[in-house]
C-alpha cells in the first residue's frame, strides 16, 4: 500500500522586498491628491475615482507619510476657505446670510467626500497623533478662516437678531415663518462647528462642544430678548386689560416655545422660556393681581371665573406669583366676612341670616377654587384660614350657628324630604368645622335643644338625632354625651308621666290640676340656678301629689323645681262691661300663670305687691308683666304709659274687655332687650349681640385645662414649659383653642395647689404625685 503523503510537495518561496515610499514619490502621490481636493472645490467630484484616491491617501499613511497628507489637506482647505471668507464678507447685509449658507453647505460637502477619501488617515493617524479627524479640521477651519474672518460673526448674528425681531413684530402667519429654513441653517452650522473645539489629549470635552453657538449667539440672543419682552410687558400692562395681557402673554409663550423647536437649540428653550416668563409673569405678578379694574378682586367679585383659570395657570409657570391671587382670595374672603359681621351688628341681618351668608360665601369661593384653582391644596387652605379668621374673632359666630340650627330643627326643615334635611344639617356642621370655640356653640346649642325638647318643639325627633350624630362624628362621644343624656331624660320622663297618669286614675284623692313633669338629670341640662316662685295652692297641692308618688318610686333622690321653665293651659273668664261673658283657654309660662292667679283675688295690684306674692326674680318679673300687657294679647292693663314699668308703685288691672277671635291664646313673650336696655339676655336671646364667653362655658374651659395638665404630668412626670403648652392646646383643640396665658394661669393654679411644683430650672415643671 503506497503513502498518499509521499505525492504532497511543498514548495517555499522567499519573502517579497518591501520597497518604503521616499519623499519624493510621497510628493508625487500628494500632488495627485491636491488636485483632486480642488477639483471636488470646483464641483467635478464626478470626474474623480474615489478607489484610486482613497488607495493613494492609504499608501501615503502607510509609508509614514501622514503627517504630509494631513498637513497638505489642511493648507489645501484654508487656503480655499481664505477666498471663501473674502467673497462673503463683499456680500451686503441683506445677502450676508445667504452666501454664508451656500459656503458652509459646499463645504460640508466638500468635508464629506474628503473625510472618505481619508478614512484611513482617521482610524491611524488621526488617533495616533491625537489630531482632529479630518471632518472636524475642516469645520475648524470654516470656523477660523470663514466664521471668525473680520466682522463676518458681528454682521451674521445682528441679521440673525434682527430677522428674530421681524418675526416677533410680524403680524401676518406669512411673516411669521419666512426666514425659518436660513435661520435653522446658520444657527445649525453654528451648533456643528461647536464639535470641532474642545480637543484634548482624552478626546473631546463636552461642556465646550457648543461654545460657538452659545459664545457668538445665544448669549446676545437672550439679551436681546430679554430687553424686547422688557418693553413690550411693560407698555402691555399699562394699555391692556388683565384678561388680555394674560392672552398676550400666552401667545409670547407658545411663540417662542415653537420658535425653539424650529430652528434654536434645545439648550436654548428652556432659558429663552424662562426669560418670557419673567419678564411677563415674575415682574408684574402683583400688578396684575392688584389691577383695580380687571385684576383677580374684581373677577372673583364679578365670578369671571374663565378669566381667573387663564391668570391662574399663566402664574403656575413661576409657582411664587401665585402667591399673589392666594393672598388676594383670602383678602375678598375676609372682607366679605367682615361685611356679614358689620351688617350683624347693626342689626340689618339676624343670626340665622349671617349664617346663611357664611354658607353662601364658602360655596361662592370653594366653587371658584375648584373651578379656576384646580382645587389646590394651598388655595383650599388659604380659603379655610380666611373663614375661620372672621368666624373666630369673638364668639359671635358659635352664638349664630346655634341660633341658625334652633331654627331650622324649630320649623327650617318642617316638609323637607330627607335629602333636604340631610343636606341642611350638613351645612350646620360645615360652618361648625370652621369654629375654635366649640364649646361655646354646645353651650348655646344644649339652651335651644333644652328649649325645644321641654316645650315639644322639635319639627322631628329624627332630625333632632341625626343632628346630635352629625356632631358626634365631628367631635367625639365626649362633646355629645350630655345631649344624649338629654333625650335619654326625656324618654324616661315620658314613661314616668304614663305611670303617674295610671296612678292618678288610680288614687282615691285625686289631685286638682292636672300636672305633667319632666324628671332631667342636672349634669346633662343647662344649669338653673333660679330660685323657686311662690305656686299657687292648687299647683302647690298637684306638686306635692306627684312628689309622693315619684319618690315612692325612686328613693334617695331629690327633686329641685324649675320654676322659670314649663307652661301652662289656664282658663280665664272676661266679662266686659258691654256684652256677654267671653271664655278663653290661654297657654302662658309657669311665671305668667302664678301672675293671673293673684287676680282671682284682686282686679289691681301693684309692681310690689306682685313680687311679694310670686317671689319671681325681678328681670322675669317685669319680663312676663309686659308680656301680658302688649297691644295684641292686653289681658293685663299697665298704669303707667310706654312699654317699661316705672317703678313698685306701677299698678297692673285685669282686663275684663280683653277679646280674641281665638277660643285658645298663646300669650309669647317679649324679648329680654324690651325691658330694659340695662340688661342683657340670660336666656339665649336672638337679638344679643355679645361677643364675651358664658360663664358655663368659662368655668369649664378651667377644669378642661386643668385635667388636661395633670393629666400629661401624671404620664410624663417632667415637661418643659413650651411643650407642656403645645400638647395641652393640641388635646384640647376639638373643643376650643386655648391661648398661651390661660394654660399659664391654671399652671400657676396647679402649682399653689401642690399639684405640680417647678424643678431648678424655672422653665421645668414636675408632677407631685
Amino acid at each position: 500500500m503506497s503513502d498518499s503523503r509521499a505525492s504532497k510537495k511543498f514548495t517555499i518561496r522567499s519573502f517579497r522586498t518591501h520597497s518604503p515610499m521616499d519623499n519624493s514619490a510621497a510628493h508625487d502621490v500628494w500632488s495627485q491628491l491636491s488636485r483632486a481636493v480642488d477639483e471636488i472645490h470646483n464641483r467635478n467630484a464626478s470626474l474623480l475615482s474615489f478607489e484610486e484616491l482613497y488607495r493613494n491617501a492609504y499608501n501615503l499613511v502607510l509609508h509614514r507619510h501622514g503627517a504630509l497628507l494631513y498637513d497638505g489637506v489642511e493648507d489645501k482647505i484654508r487656503t480655499h476657505l481664505a477666498s471663501v471668507a473674502s467673497q462673503v464678507n463683499s456680500e451686503t447685509d441683506p445677502y450676508l446670510l445667504q452666501s454664508l449658507q451656500a459656503a458652509w453647505e459646499h463645504h460640508r460637502t466638500t468635508m464629506m467626500m474628503v473625510r472618505d477619501i481619508l478614512m484611513y488617515m482617521d482610524r491611524t493617524y488621526v488617533v495616533q497623533s491625537k489630531r482632529r479627524p479630518v471632518y472636524n479640521m475642516g469645520l475648524y477651519s470654516f470656523q477660523t478662516a470663514v466664521w471668525e474672518f473680520k466682522d463676518i460673526r458681528g454682521r451674521c448674528v445682528q441679521s440673525i437678531l434682527n430677522m428674530v425681531k421681524s418675526e416677533r413684530d410680524a403680524i401676518s402667519i406669512e411673516d411669521l415663518h419666512q426666514h425659518d429654513g436660513l435661520l435653522k441653517s446658520v444657527l445649525g452650522m453654528l451648533l456643528e462647528l461647536g464639535y470641532s473645539t474642545g480637543i484634548s489629549a482624552t478626546g473631546y470635552d463636552s461642556q465646550q462642544k457648543n461654545s460657538v453657538y452659545e459664545r457668538d449667539f445665544e448669549s446676545l440672543f437672550l439679551e436681546t430678548t430679554q430687553e424686547y419682552f422688557r418693553v413690550e410687558s411693560s407698555n402691555a400692562v399699562i394699555s391692556c386689560s388683565v384678561p388680555d395681557y394674560v392672552e398676550k402673554a400666552e401667545r409670547r409663550l407658545k411663540e417662542e416655545n415653537f420658535r425653539s423647536s424650529r430652528y434654536l437649540a434645545n439648550t436654548s428653550c428652556t432659558s429663552l422660556l424662562s426669560i418670557v416668563e419673567t419678564e411677563f409673569i415674575e415682574r408684574h405678578a402683583e400688578d396684575l393681581v392688584n389691577n383695580p379694574n380687571s385684576g383677580v378682586a374684581t373677577m372673583l367679585r364679578d365670578d369671571r371665573l374663565d378669566d381667573l383659570r387663564k391668570i391662574y395657570e399663566l402664574f403656575l409657570r413661576v409657582p411664587s406669583t401665585v402667591d399673589f391671587i392666594r393672598d388676594t382670595l383670602s383678602s375678598c374672603v375676609k372682607q366679605a366676612g367682615d361685611s356679614l359681621i358689620n351688617d350683624y351688628e347693626r342689626g340689618s341681618a339676624d343670626a340665622a341670616t349671617f349664617v346663611r351668608g357664611v354658607l353662601s360665601l364658602r360655596q361662592k369661593y370653594s366653587h371658584i377654587v375648584e373651578k379656576s384653582l384646580s382645587s389646590e391644596k394651598k388655595s383650599q387652605k388659604k380659603l379655610k384660614e380666611a373663614l375661620e379668621r372672621f368666624l373666630n374673632v369673638d364668639s359671635r359666630a358659635a352664638h349664630c350657628l346655634a341660633i341658625y340650627a334652633d331654627e331650622l330643627l324649630r320649623s327650617g326643615l318642617r316638609g323637607a324630604t330627607e335629602q333636604e334635611i340631610n343636606e341642611k344639617l350638613t351645612n350646620v356642621i360645615v360652618v361648625f368645622r370652621y369654629l375654635q370655640d366649640k364649646d361655646v356653640f354646645e353651650n348655646f346649642y344644649k339652651q335651644y335643644l333644652a328649649k325645644r325638647l321641654l316645650s315639644s318643639k322639635s319639627v322631628s325627633e329624627d332630625a333632632e338625632k341625626q343632628m346630635v350624630a352629625l356632631l358626634k362624628a365631628e367631635c367625639g362621644y365626649q362633646f355629645t354625651s350630655k345631649l344624649e343624656g338629654m333625650f335619654n331624660d326625656m324618654r324616661i320622663s315620658k314613661d314616668v308621666r304614663e305611670k303617674f297618669r295610671t296612678y292618678k286614675q288610680n288614687a282615691v284623692v285625686k289631685a286638682p290640676v292636672d300636672l305633667e313633669v319632666d324628671v332631667l338629670t342636672t349634669g346633662y341640662w343647662p344649669s338653673q340656678n333660679v330660685k323657686q316662685c311662690i305656686l299657687p295652692n292648687i299647683v302647690e297641692t298637684a306638686k306635692e301629689h306627684f312628689l309622693a308618688y315619684y319618690l315612692r318610686s325612686h328613693t334617695g333622690r331629690k327633686l329641685s323645681w324649675q320654676t322659670n321653665s314649663g307652661s301652662a293651659d289656664i282658663r280665664a273668664n272676661f266679662q266686659p262691661t258691654q256684652g256677654s261673658l267671653r271664655r278663653h283657654e290661654l297657654c302662658v309660662s309657669t311665671y305668667q300663670m302664678c301672675i293671673l292667679f293673684l287676680f282671682n283675688k284682686r282686679d289691681v295690684l301693684t309692681l310690689k305687691d306682685i313680687r311679694d306674692a310670686t317671689k319671681i326674680p325681678e328681670d322675669e318679673l317685669q319680663r312676663h308683666l309686659i308680656s301680658l300687657c302688649t297691644p295684641k294679647h292686653r289681658v293685663l292693663r299697665k298704669g303707667s304709659r310706654g312699654k317699661g314699668i316705672s317703678g313698685d308703685a306701677d299698678t297692673f288691672t285685669y282686663n275684663n274687655n280683653y277679646a280674641s277671635k281665638l277660643k285658645r291664646v298663646k300669650i309669647p313673650l317679649v324679648s329680654m332687650k324690651d325691658v330694659s336696655t340695662k340688661q342683657n339676655s340670660t336666656d339665649g336671646n336672638r337679638s344679643s349681640k355679645s361677643s364675651g364667653l358664658p360663664a358655663p362655658v368659662e368655668e369649664d374651659r378651667r377644669h378642661l385645662v386643668e385635667a388636661s395638665i395633670v393629666r400629661i404630668m401624671k404620664s410624663r412626670r417632667t415637661a418643659h414649659h413650651n411643650d407642656l403648652i403645645a400638647e395641652v392646646t393640641r388635646q384640647l383643640s376639638v373643643r376650643f383653642v386655648p391661648s398661651p396665658p390661660f394654660i399659664k394661669q391654671r399652671i400657676e393654679s396647679l402649682i399653689e395647689r401642690e399639684y405640680l411644683e417647678r424643678s431648678s430650672d424655672r422653665r421645668v415643671y414636675k408632677y407631685v404625685a
